[in-house]
């Protein structure tokens, strides 16, 4: 009966880890339009370089990091992102935002800025989808 009382007590330890413990990550979230990315859409070819949305946690990681490696100036919003440009966009409150985005194939984007998670389940449930988020990228 106690050897099935280890994994138990480790999933435990697991659960209160991910639930108490601090959450540390980088402030700005990168994302990067690369070179020949307006050549490959005029060249009719579907670039899906950036999500359709993306999200953000105040206090956690909650400054948008855009990066124009293109040839070309790439509009983000009210901001024009000349070649090899970055803007960096922070967000002081919980909200969605939308922005025009020539880097996107719809032409738009959307950013989701989430409070920041405290109580243990909230801080569970943001490392879970953030492991699953990066995972796919």
């Amino acid at each position: 009966m106690w050897i099935a009382a280890v994994p138990l007590a480790a999933a435990l330890a697991v659960l209160a880890w991910a639930g108490f413990a601090p959450i540390h990550v980088p402030r700005d979230e990168l994302f990067e339009i690369p070179k020949g990315t307006f050549a490959r859409r005029m060249a009719g070819d579907k670039v899906e370089i950036l999500p359709s949305r993306i999200r953000l946690t105040l206090g956690l990681n909650d400054v948008l990091l855009l990066r124009n490696l293109d040839d070309v100036p790439q509009v983000f919003g009210p901001s024009i992102m000349m070649p090899g440009q970055s803007l960096s966009l922070p967000f002081e409150k919980a909200s969605e935002y939308q922005f025009a985005c020539t880097a996107h194939a719809s032409g738009q984007m959307t950013i989701v800025v989430e409070p920041e998670p405290v109580m243990p389940w909230s801080k569970i449930r943001w490392r879970v989808r953030d492991w699953w988020e990066n995972r796919k990228r």
